[in-house]
């Protein structure tokens, strides 16, 4: 169930902004932001799932390319041994192969953005299709694009898209102001952005997030984690 903020802008001048938190297990190892893939992906950076060696984010630098995955509630009848981990798709679109036809895998919400171009590809078990992202600010959650019945969306949306990024320096800034306001309510309020899933029935919990300013020749990434999985204690992004 995580949660990526993303300003698109009216310029191809201009750079895309995203700031993606993740949920997951706390037991399940991962590496933090690095070039984790020098082999199969020389120059990508990103944060490597260490259980199945996918990515939850990754980017190339030099493409100008970024790809964050969440996951999302299917509709497959399909066994469980015919299935494969989300995590290559993320190193799969990042070296221009898109997911197409029928995904060998649960559900997903896949967010890429090649400098000022942004779209989100959702997969549901049943359906794979494509929203393009149109200039402005958004939210994807576990289901559609700005989904006014995802509360933490209908909640923050507004507060996130008056919130403008800053122009220079540490430009998330602003968006941390939210997050740090959004934290003030309980870690398992359905309006929590960061979150403690548990109560909901899975096992994860906001751990980490990923800022980036995307241009068509560059990819600026921070990374931090949550001292404290669930809770908010400020967040250091580096």
């Amino acid at each position: 169930m995580c949660t990526v903020v993303i300003r698109v802008p009216d310029s191809a001048d201009e750079p895309t902004r995203v700031l993606a938190i993740r949920d997951e297990d706390p037991e399940r190892p991962w590496n933090p932001l690095g070039r984790w893939w020098p082999e199969s992906h020389d120059g990508i950076v990103g944060v490597r799932d260490v259980r199945a060696g996918g990515a939850w984010l990754a980017a190339d630098p030099a493409a100008g390319r970024l790809a964050v995955l969440l996951n999302r509630a299917d509709q497959s009848t399909r066994p469980e041994s015919d299935l494969v981990s989300r995590g290559g798709i993320v190193l799969d679109t990042i070296a221009g192969h898109a997911p197409a036809g029928e995904p060998s895998t649960h559900g997903f919400n896949l967010v890429e953005v090649e400098g000022a171009h942004a779209r989100v590809l959702t997969w549901d078990g049943v359906t794979l299709r494509t929203t393009e992202l149109p200039p402005g600010t958004h939210m994807i959650a576990h289901d559609d694009v700005d989904d006014p019945g995802t509360p933490r969306i209908a909640r923050w949306l507004s507060d996130f898209r008056s919130a403008a990024p800053a122009t220079e320096g540490r430009w998330w800034m602003p968006w941390v102001e939210v997050l740090e306001r959004s934290a003030e309510l309980p870690s398992t309020d359905d309006e929590a952005i960061i979150r403690d899933n548990r109560p909901h029935g899975y096992p994860t919990l906001s751990l980490l997030a990923c800022v980036a300013s995307v241009t068509s020749h560059d990819v600026d990434v921070h990374y931090g984690e949550l001292r404290e999985p669930g809770h908010w204690g400020g967040l250091e992004l580096t």
